[in-house]
């Protein structure tokens, strides 16, 4: 057992708990949130699990259960949850040193520096100014590791009361692993779990007391570490954030499209959200993908896919060039006569913006390169498109489907309205 000490912060039903903040009247009443096109459920609040109705489950098979218990429905609101993610990141940053932002709600943290301390009482004064700051409730998960932290998350979700649990005590661990499944272990993949299972592994204690040797043998070094990490032995710890080497944005269509005007609106939308999140993170693209395709269950005469991918003679992370860029790749790439499903761009070769060496022609894209960091602040002051690029269109026949997608919340002191 080593001397560092982990916890993994949590939203509680985080995509729920945002619709609650600007409505009060749906404390306490059942809500569920849909994927895009309003096709599964990906987040339910307490009252909806205790209907028994599943995460990930296609909306329709539980229409009658949720219309009968009156359940509220909302179709996702990425752009209001990213908002409240960050209020919440930025709020855990402000608290405590030495984060990872592991999700969107979900961020470990290394409390090593506070062993001296009540960490329960330091977790409860966290819970406390999180929920005061942003509104969203939080769990909190305290192990010697970042996989304990992960099972002693799942526990303090469950202790409604406190949300909060200290993993750290040996009996503890091994009464909590000694009643859960092998899958749920943090890293354990069902192809794994049924795996161990075969040489008789079915649960968390047992997994805990294999041979690490013998269990990478089976799996990899990752099951070895596991192994460590249930043992109390830190193998994996804080990460900092990587510039990530592909960025990819695509979405399916909220209706069947045919028209080319209609594709190139949604993938200059796209290119703009992924040239947005290049620069986020100071990087250049070289070379573009675009793909289009019908839904491959039409028949196999209606069925059409091509892609193309285009090396750029300048690495750039301007929206301009690359909307023009993918424009091009449609005009390419699309047949006329077939009902289109979905299209994406994935930017890839990333680079680092500061390692770009300047061209003969870079002075006269410098002007340009202003115009996207003023338009980035504008849009993160007052919210995202309220500046974007004419070729993203402003009717968007082909957003995805959100029938039940509530009204638009600001999380910005800037948007709100004065009283004078």
């Amino acid at each position: 057992m080593n001397n560092k000490i982990f916890a993994l912060i949590d939203c509680n039903n985080f995509y729920a708990s945002c619709e609650r903040i600007f409505n009060p009247k749906l404390i306490n009443e059942p809500i569920v949130v849909l994927s895009n096109n309003d096709g599964c459920i990906v987040s339910r609040s307490n009252e909806v699990k205790e209907l028994g109705v599943p995460m990930g489950v296609p909306y329709f098979k539980y229409k009658k259960i949720i219309e009968k218990n009156g359940v509220h429905v909302f179709s996702s609101n990425y752009t209001f949850y990213g908002d409240m993610s960050r209020r919440v990141m930025q709020s855990l940053k402000i608290l405590l040193p030495n984060i990872e932002i592991y999700s969107i709600d979900e961020a470990f943290v290394d409390l090593t520096q506070y062993k001296r301390s009540d960490l329960i009482e330091i977790s409860n004064e966290i819970k406390k100014t999180v929920k005061q700051w942003t509104g969203i409730p939080i769990s909190i998960g305290i192990a010697h590791t970042k996989t304990l932290s992960k099972v002693a998350n799942s526990i303090a979700k469950r202790e409604e009361k406190s949300n909060i649990c200290d993993l750290r005590a040996v009996e503890k661990i091994e009464t909590v692993l000694e009643n859960l499944d092998i899958e749920e272990i943090w890293g354990i993949s069902k192809g794994w779990g049924a795996r161990l299972r075969s040489i008789g592994i079915n649960t968390g204690l047992e997994l805990m007391q294999a041979d690490s040797g013998d269990i990478r043998k089976r799996t990899s070094v990752v099951g070895e570490r596991i192994v460590m990490e249930l043992n109390g032995y830190s193998c994996i710890d804080i990460e900092v954030a990587k510039r990530k080497k592909t960025i990819i944005s695509s979405k399916s269509f909220g209706q069947k499209v045919t028209e080319i005007d209609d594709i190139k609106e949604a993938i200059s939308s796209y290119a703009a959200r992924a040239t947005e999140k290049l620069r986020d993170q100071e990087s250049k693209a070289q070379t573009i993908s675009v793909y289009l395709r019908t839904s491959p269950f039409e028949k196999e005469e209606n069925r059409y896919t091509n892609s193309r991918t285009v090396q750029l003679a300048t690495p750039t992370s301007n929206t301009a060039k690359i909307i023009s860029e993918v424009n091009k790749i449609i005009d390419e790439i699309y047949c006329k006569g077939y009902r289109y499903q979905k299209t994406g761009i994935t930017l890839l070769n990333l680079v680092d913006e500061n390692n770009v060496k300047e061209s003969f022609y870079e002075e006269l894209y410098r002007e340009e390169e202003k115009i996207m960091e003023v338009v980035d602040q504008v849009n993160r002051h007052y919210g995202s498109n309220t500046i974007f690029h004419a070729a993203q269109g402003t009717k968007r026949k082909w957003g995805v489907k959100s029938d039940s997608k509530s009204k638009k919340y600001t999380t910005s002191l800037q948007e709100l309205p004065l009283v004078k």
